[in-house]
Formats: structure tokens, C-alpha cells, sequence
């Protein structure tokens, strides 16, 4: 896998550009700061814009990493959207901007990422924030998977009318209404406790999960599975339950998931040398 970063931008030290991975390109925004490299993981339909608070919060002591995954934002499109793509994805945006170790928040699906990256990568974590996601729990095991493939098909006509009425918001992937269904249907697969408790079970890592508390879409039940994942891995705590839902946790909740970050930086025993020279 080749990674190249191409129409680069340098304003107030903030490195912004385009990062080249297999058949498509990543719109990137570094920050260059000095302290330490937080990489930050979308969920499924948004964009690098919903971290604008969080990162407001955190400051200039950190050096904050977003980007846009495959077909969202301001990124290029791709013949592959799975899951373990998006997973690579965040090497090629830490090889790429110079990054060895990074502290890495997910929020929704970006938290199942976030999951599986720092599970994978304990030498290069320094830690991970989970922002409503990540929550292993068999739900895709109580749907009709056709159901939701023709539901997603109904529902292209929106897609395409949002995309033009909301295109400078990004919250609206560039994906054809199959994609977005097996992209769905993949996570729910990967969120079975079957296949995600083992990963959260491997995590060595300080990490901490900041969930919302509305009631939408059955999220509650889905929250407590959690218990037993704390009770499991002692590296693993809930930092915070917030009064916002799943889609507001961002906009309204920032400081709580800024604080986690804080937090998961202060337990990280080796130090700060978590970036080569570039």
C-alpha cells in the first residue's frame, strides 16, 4: 500500500491535503502541534467538521489529526468501503503525516474502528476514547437483512437529494445505496458480542467509553452491555454518561469527551515520544 500526500496547504502551521491510500485519496487536516498526536474517527455518515468542539476544547497543546473516510467529506471514492479498509485507512493517515503513536477517539462507528485499531496496535496507542460506539451487542441478529437492503434502495432518492441541497456539510456519503447497505450490515456483524467482546477483551491500553443517555433506537440496552466488557478488562472504564443523544453527543457533550481524552493521556506510563520526524 503506497501513501502520498499530495495538494498539501500549510496556514498558521495546520497541514491540510490529500492523502493517497490504494484507489482513492483521504482529505486530511493536521494541526502540527506539539504535544501528543489524537487521530479522530467519524461516524459512519459524518465528517471531520463534528470534531470542530472537541478539538476547540482540547486546545493547541495537542497536536489533533482528522480526516475524511472513503467517499465522505471532502475524500476521493473507492471500489472497496468494508470495514477492515477503513481500519488500514488509519495507518496510511498516521505513515503519512509522520505519527508513531497517537491517542486515537471514535465516535459511533468510528468507535468500532477505534476498537479494532487499538486492539490490534497496542505499541502504538497511547490510549482510546469510545464515543457511543464500539458497544458489542447482537442487534443486526434481530433484523431482516433484505429488509434493509430494500430499505436503503427506497432511501437512495434522499441520498442523492441531500447530498446536493447539504453537500458543503459532508454528512452525506458519496456511496451507492448498496454500499451503504452492506456497509451496515458489516458493522452489525462486527458489533456481535461474539466478534467484538475478544477485541475489547485484547485491548491493553487505557480506554474509555463516554456514552449518551437517550432511549433512541433501543441505545440503552445496547449500553449495558458494556458491564461485562468493564467487568472483563480492567483497562477499560466508562469515563461518562451524558444527557445527549447518539447524533448531538458531539455538538452538545464536548468538554465530557475532551475530559476522557485527558484522562486516557494522563494514564499513558511511556511517555511522550509519539511522533518521528516528519
Amino acid at each position: 500500500m503506497q501513501n502520498q500526500a499530495i495538494r498539501a496547504n500549510q496556514t498558521n502551521s495546520t497541514w491540510t491535503g490529500m492523502v493517497t491510500v490504494d484507489d482513492t485519496a483521504l482529505a486530511v487536516t493536521d494541526t502540527c502541534g506539539q504535544g501528543i498526536p489524537v487521530i479522530y474517527l467519524n461516524g459512519h455518515m459524518a465528517s471531520q467538521r463534528n470534531w470542530r468542539r472537541v478539538i476547540a476544547e482540547l486546545g493547541p497543546g495537542w497536536r489533533h489529526i482528522t480526516y475524511d473516510m472513503r467517499a465522505r467529506g471532502k475524500s476521493k471514492l473507492s471500489a472497496d468501503y468494508s470495514f477492515e479498509t477503513n481500519v488500514r485507512d488509519v495507518d496510511a493517515v498516521l505513515a503519512a503525516r509522520g505519527v508513531g503513536r497517537a491517542l486515537v477517539v471514535g465516535w459511533s462507528y468510528g468507535a468500532f474502528v477505534a476498537a479494532h485499531w487499538a486492539s490490534r496496535n497496542p505499541e502504538r496507542t497511547v490510549g482510546a476514547v469510545f464515543v457511543e460506539g464500539a458497544q458489542p451487542y447482537d442487534w443486526i441478529d434481530g433484523m431482516d437483512i433484505e429488509q434493509m437492503r430494500k430499505l436503503w434502495r427506497r432511501l437512495s432518492w434522499l441520498m442523492t437529494l441531500l447530498r446536493w441541497t447539504a453537500w458543503w456539510t459532508g454528512m452525506v456519503p458519496r456511496m451507492t445505496a448498496e454500499q451503504m447497505a452492506n456497509s451496515n450490515i458489516e458493522v452489525g456483524m462486527i458489533a456481535r458480542e461474539r466478534e467484538l467482546g475478544p477485541v475489547l477483551d485484547n485491548i491493553i491500553v487505557p480506554t474509555r467509553y463516554v456514552n449518551a443517555s437517550g432511549s433512541e433506537m433501543g441505545r440503552e440496552e445496547v449500553r449495558a452491555s458494556l458491564e461485562k466488557v468493564v467487568e472483563r478488562n480492567p483497562n477499560i472504564k466508562i469515563y461518562a454518561k451524558v444527557a445527549s443523544n447518539h447524533n448531538a453527543i458531539l455538538s452538545k457533550d464536548f468538554r465530557a469527551v475532551a475530559d476522557a481524552v485527558r484522562e486516557v493521556a494522563a494514564l499513558d506510563h511511556r511517555g511522550r515520544n509519539t511522533t518521528v520526524p516528519l
